[in-house]
């Protein structure tokens, strides 16, 4: 397939158009006309004038706004031009009209005041005493750096990571419709920065965020850029090219792995000599492999497969990578990244993220069979994603209020500085982790320093010691990290991720109480093996 545009043969399951960009959106906006009902609503027209001046109480909205702009406010449902959503799955948008809408303005909520407890105690305490008190709790709330997260001991695992308050804070979000405009310019905006943070101005280029886990990405892959009876080449580095290659499997689509030994990732030049023997739809590049902690460098591989196989769409697994490691789509020329929001991204579990190309909506729309998914089809979801970066609500399938609004806070804080900061701040902390852990004695998966991640580190274990050993001793000193994964090392390592705020945060000390609770927990099980530290 061309780069360029090219006049779109439509596939045989396809009955008119439908399979251009715009026209699914302009099918999805027409979804809900009822005419039947439209005729009804006017028909009841007086009644309910009638009843809204009446009652002028029965809505919130109504009771901010002028006569005139309540009665364009009802007047939308008994215009039979409105697109008012009546039908499911394909209701549309409410269609905002600028000489009608009454602008949203957030409640101002005034943050209750810090109030001493009421002391019932009838003994007398000297002047010095209370100024000893007042020391002691002002150097607790120091220590405590003001976080409002009870107190825990520190994720560093690969994913899920510790989270920001504020990002916490607002999964507490009151209940609001999903289609409601504050929530819809929400979402758009979530949607506009998704787009700086993978680079990309392309506006060919589609975000979507999704309800699940990173694991519907690979699904979102399989089912929406493969058909039936496609190769794909799947770079393997770890435990999850596996299971993404059994994905493509689920889908009636034949995966190829190219494998390196553990640690270790496919070089060039074998990845050169895959492409010449077969045609391949996709390729897929598992950026950091979550099982080793082994990058992959995404910008040669990208160059080398538009040179020898330039119709293969690129697609990258960012599962754990997206907002650590250095994502350059329109500059790379990838076609296709997955993510998920619990890893570097910084918010709670439950989002999967997918920035696809122009060219992956291009190739997506001249497929010759229906998709094999339902919920995860970009048919069902391409116009929805369209409307929500435009700011008009429309509805296949409820998404999460509260999460989408914690993904809103922490992409505004990854935001709020430039990429090559963050991007270099976990670079640097990164080597910093891993010189601490060569001091140790200990070795790493991927052993060599072009292998390895800046969001996470996978470590081998002192030959005779097992994660159980050594994991709760970590656990009892505030500090959580991974077991091993790779099914054929899963009892040699653990892993120890360190992305997000943890690493960003200069309040935070998770970093280097981590590091001296993996020095002193291991000194002290090998102490009781009888050991040497």
């Amino acid at each position: 397939m061309s780069r360029g545009s090219a006049k779109q043969q439509l596939p045989d399951w396809v009955k008119s158009d439908e399979m251009n960009p715009q026209a699914l959106l302009q099918e999805h906006n027409e979804a809900s006309r009822n005419p039947v009902t439209d005729v009804i609503l006017a028909s009841q027209a007086p009644q309910l004038l009638r009843l809204f001046r009446a009652a002028p109480r029965l809505s919130f909205s109504s009771r901010l706004a002028k006569p005139r702009e309540r009665l364009s406010l009802i007047s939308r449902h008994l215009n039979s031009d409105a697109n008012v959503p009546l039908r499911t799955p394909f209701s549309v948008e409410r269609e905002s009209r600028p000489n009608d809408d009454i602008l949203w303005e957030p409640i101002e909520r005034k943050t209750p005041e810090y109030q001493q407890k009421q002391s019932f105690s009838t003994q007398t305490v000297s002047l010095q005493e209370e100024g000893k008190r007042d020391k002691t709790i002002v150097d607790d709330i120091k220590s405590a750096k003001m976080s409002s997260q009870p107190s825990h001991p520190a994720l560093l695992i690969p994913g899920p990571i510790e989270f920001d308050d504020d990002v916490l804070a607002s999964m507490s979000h009151y209940s609001e419709s999903h289609v409601g405009q504050p929530f819809v310019n929400t979402f758009g905006e979530v949607l506009a920065m998704l787009r700086k943070l993978f680079q990309t101005e392309n506006p060919a280029s589609q975000p979507f965020v999704i309800s699940g886990s990173g694991t519907l990405g690979w699904d979102q892959v399989a089912a929406n850029l493969c058909e039936p009876g496609d190769e794909a080449l799947v770079l393997h580095t770890g435990y999850f090219a596996d299971s993404f290659a059994d994905c493509f499997e689920t889908y009636g689509v034949h995966a190829t792995q190219l494998k390196a030994p553990i640690g270790d990732r496919p070089q060039l030049p074998e990845v050169e000599q895959a492409l010449k023997e077969k045609k391949y739809k996709v390729i897929t590049i598992t950026h950091t492999d979550t099982s080793t902690g082994v990058l992959s460098e995404i910008k040669p591989l990208a160059e080398l497969v538009h040179k020898v196989s330039p119709d293969t769409l690129i697609v990258v697994d960012g599962v754990c990578s997206v907002g650590c490691e250095d994502i350059q789509f329109d500059a790379w020329g990838i076609d296709c990244v997955i993510t998920a929001s619990q890893k570097a991204i910084g918010c709670p579990a439950g989002l999967s993220i997918v920035m696809a190309s122009g060219r992956a909506i291009e190739s997506f729309c001249n497929r010759k069979t229906r998709p094999a998914s339902y919920f995860g089809s970009w048919k069902n979801w391409l116009p929805i994603m369209q409307n929500y970066e435009a700011k008009k609500p429309s509805y296949f399938a409820t998404p999460s209020p509260q999460l989408i609004h914690a993904l809103h806070t922490s992409l505004s804080q990854i935001m709020s500085r430039p990429l090559a900061d963050r991007f270099a701040r976990h670079k640097k902390v990164s080597q910093d982790i891993k010189k601490e852990v060569e001091a140790l004695g200990l070795k790493q998966l991927a052993s060599k320093p072009e292998n390895q991640a800046n969001g996470m580190t996978a470590i081998y274990l002192p030959e005779g010691l097992t994660p159980p050993e050594i994991l709760p001793n970590l656990m009892k000193k505030g500090v959580i990290f991974a077991g091993g994964l790779h099914k054929e090392i899963a009892t040699k390592y653990i892993r120890f991720g360190h992305m997000g705020v943890s690493v960003m945060s200069e309040e935070r000390d998770d970093i280097s109480s981590a590091v001296k609770a993996l020095k002193e927990g291991l000194e002290e099980v090998n102490a009781l093996k009888g050991g040497k530290s």
